[in-house]
């Protein structure tokens, strides 16, 4: 079982022509493999000594596919991920009985205490929003406190954001934020931002879907937050778009070797975006993934230009 993501990426590199075009594609860096001695670039958490590096992985829905594929997927991503000093692993509730099983991914020794995990609420209800605050408590193996605690797509906000302020005060959260995925939750979003303290925000954001760009993150870097990205490639539809279509040539001048970095590169060109997760049950997807943030990086005028080019697909 794959991933709507994972299936669409397959798709489009088993349709490129040759191996030698498949290999080139899904090098993680100008053709290249990345030597183990390079490291993810990090960018600050606003207003703390601390850093996080620029390629994480979400890991909401390849979590799901544990009870088909077992946990060495998923703990294969991350195995990757932390080769290059990444460790941002964002998650969302599933069943009690999947989050435990990668509740013993995230404390098997090789990963324990080496990782972020940003974990959410999404649910409606105070009582269903505090048990999902205690599930996410014991997906978290060894430590009562979660790094990050975001309520998902801003639902039933008002119910839980009074207690997910009382769980970063009495210390069960580090750090709180909201997450939006969809372009219409914007606006509603934007006035979140302006009314309430957060210390993370987490939007859509990509070639494909530059809005956040117009509002949200120049407002996040007023206000001193961090900021995650999701749907970098809109939940693998991108992939379908640019499906059959040759790289152009003048992505060699930012350092991209493939359509991935081609939208990843995009987003972390960005100065306010802190992270990037994208999903995938792949470690050689991951590795891809993990390429954009080496190299050049696009300036405003090719961003333009790689906006104008994805219009037409």
């Amino acid at each position: 079982m794959t991933t709507p993501s994972e299936t669409t990426r397959r798709d489009f590199l088993m349709g490129l022509a040759g191996a030698g075009a498949l290999l080139a594609t899904r090098a993680p860096a100008l053709g290249r493999t990345l030597s183990a001695q390079e490291t993810l670039p990090t960018r600050p958490i606003p207003g703390t000594e601390e850093t996080l590096p620029i390629v994480g992985f979400g890991s909401s829905k390849p979590v799901l596919e544990i009870p088909t594929e077992g946990t060495e997927p998923v703990a294969g991503v991350i195995r990757m991920l932390l080769e290059y000093g990444g460790r941002v692993v964002d998650t969302s509730p599933r069943t009690p009985e999947i989050d435990a099983e990668f509740g013993q991914v995230l404390a098997a020794p090789e990963f324990s205490g080496r990782l972020f995990v940003a974990t959410k609420i999404n649910t409606d209800g105070e009582a269903s929003g505090i048990e999902q605050m205690r599930q996410n408590q014991g997906m978290v193996v060894g430590s009562r406190t979660l790094d990050l605690l975001q309520v998902e797509s801003m639902r039933d906000l008002d119910v839980h954001w009074p207690n997910v302020r009382r769980w970063k005060d009495s210390g069960e959260a580090r750090y709180i934020g909201v997450t939006t995925s969809s372009i219409g939750q914007h606006e509603a979003f934007e006035a979140f931002m302006r009314a309430e303290p957060l210390d993370f925000v987490q939007v859509n954001y990509s070639v494909m879907e530059p809005n956040a760009e117009d509002r949200l993150l120049p407002l996040a870097q007023d206000l001193g937050l961090a900021v995650l990205i999701n749907r970098p490639f809109m939940n693998g539809s991108y992939f379908g778009r640019v499906s059959g279509r040759e790289l152009p040539e003048w992505a060699a001048e930012f350092d991209c070797a493939s359509w991935a970095q081609f939208s990843l590169k995009y987003i972390l060109a960005h100065p306010t975006v802190t992270c990037a997760l994208t999903e995938t049950t792949n470690p050689e997807h991951m590795a891809e993934n993990i390429g954009s943030a080496f190299g050049r990086l696009p300036d405003e005028a090719t961003k333009r230009r790689m906006r104008d080019l994805v219009q037409e697909f």
